[in-house]
């Protein structure tokens, strides 16, 4: 394999094994390596311990996604090692860093400056979800596509002065303050379209309710509802039909006896297809007003556009040999997730990503919601797998569709 490091502690490593037939489409795994930090107040167990108990492994990353880092691993070492036939086409497994942090050193890097390492047609990476048994007939949700980071910081000066005389202070924290508030409660544009229609017929939910959730007039009250009875799908719902604004970090000041003179807000946003980067800036503006408009600066930090891959082509049927050999049926639901992956690099490339793998029957979507970057993250271990399993099948289904 190849080492790629373009930062310190920022290493990614890349396999390629070459195919039978020339021409044949390339498959890559693109699991990544990095998770995000973990307060160990709020864990029942060491979060990078990665205990096996009750028949689940509890850390930080067991289902973001070390879980399919280690399936895909699993699978890459058998075609590694000859254990089974070649594919027609390459296969290449990118094992990244970064991804948490925006992938700039990571999956971007490689995509940008080191294509031919990881060039494919076809991709497998995350998000995965369990199958739904919420109608008569099963089916298995497939990410096709996510929403495009928008992140902004927004500056706020002011001028230093002692905090003991706070009257006519030129406080660059209350204006951030004030900026926070309206960019947190503001309500943001809707934008719902088939996908996500057809994802909400595949939900089993009261016509009503269901119908509500596909019309733009009446998401919100719809969200409201169901919150009542599904609070994590309810989360869940409104990012998969609104442009999302998240203030989340602030800093400010340099001593607490001194008025702030700086601020700094890190705000997460994320858009759905059909909105734009200057559609974040005409909300940010309007949710803040006119004075606070001028009072702060804003900057962009990590900016996209939506991605999405078509459901349909060798892989997608591969997807689906693979749940009627295992599930029991070969119904797939295009999914589109509230997140950012490093899909959207490879899809900006013109290359077809998807996200899949194959749950333990107890696991629903609200539980993978609830504990993605939450506290006790865990995954069973029939679940992991599962995935293993269930990717060989694909990779065996892709192989024998794209023989020529």
């Amino acid at each position: 394999g190849v080492v790629v490091e373009p930062a310190p502690g920022r290493q990614s490593v890349v396999y390629r094994i070459p195919g039978t037939t020339p021409g044949a489409p390339a498959l890559a795994l693109v699991p990544h390596l990095d998770v995000v930090p973990a307060n160990v107040s709020g864990w029942s167990c060491d979060p990078f311990a990665a205990d096996i108990r009750e028949g689940y492994v509890w850390g930080r990353g067991a289902l973001d996604m070390l879980n399919i880092t280690a399936a895909m691993a699993v699978v890459f070492k058998q075609y590694l090692d000859g254990d089974v036939p070649p594919l027609p086409g390459d296969l290449v497994l990118a094992a990244v860093a970064d991804e948490e942090a925006g992938g700039r050193l990571g999956a971007e890097h490689l995509v940008e400056h080191e294509w031919p390492l990881v060039a494919c047609d076809f991709l497998l990476t995350e998000v995965a979800a369990p199958t739904f048994h919420r109608t008569p007939d099963p089916s298995l949700p497939v990410t096709v596509g996510e929403k495009g980071p928008g992140w902004r910081q927004v500056h706020a000066v002011g001028t230093p002065s002692h905090a003991s005389q706070p009257f006519g202070s030129d406080n660059a924290l209350l204006a951030l303050a004030d900026a926070t508030v309206r960019l947190g409660t503001t309500p943001t544009p809707v934008a719902i379209d088939d996908g996500w229609s057809s994802f909400v017929d595949a939900l089993g939910l009261p016509g009503d309710l269901a119908d509500a959730l596909k019309d733009p007039d009446r998401v919100d009250d719809a969200i409201e509802e169901l919150a009542l009875t599904e609070p994590a799908l309810a989360r869940w719902a409104h990012a998969c039909t609104h442009m999302t604004v998240a203030p989340t970090v602030m800093r400010a000041g340099t001593k607490a006896n001194t008025i702030a003179d700086t601020a700094t807000l890190s705000v997460d946003i994320r858009v759905l297809p059909g909105q734009s980067q200057d559609d974040v800036d005409a909300h940010i503006r309007k949710a803040m007003g006119e004075f606070l408009a001028d009072r702060v600066e804003i900057e962009p930090i990590v900016v996209g556009p939506a991605t999405r891959s078509d459901a349909a082509g060798s892989l997608w049927e591969a997807i689906a040999d693979a749940a009627e050999q295992h599930i029991g049926t070969r119904t797939l639901v295009p999914m589109m997730i509230p997140v950012a992956t490093d899909a959207r690099f490879f899809r900006q490339r013109g290359v077809t990503a998807y996200g899949v793998g194959w749950f333990d029957d107890d696991t629903n979507l609200a539980d993978i919601i609830g504990m993605f970057h939450g506290n006790d993250e865990r995954v069973s271990v029939t679940s992991v797998n599962r995935t293993v399993t269930f990717l060989e099948s694909v990779l065996r289904n892709f192989g024998i569709r794209t023989a020529g």
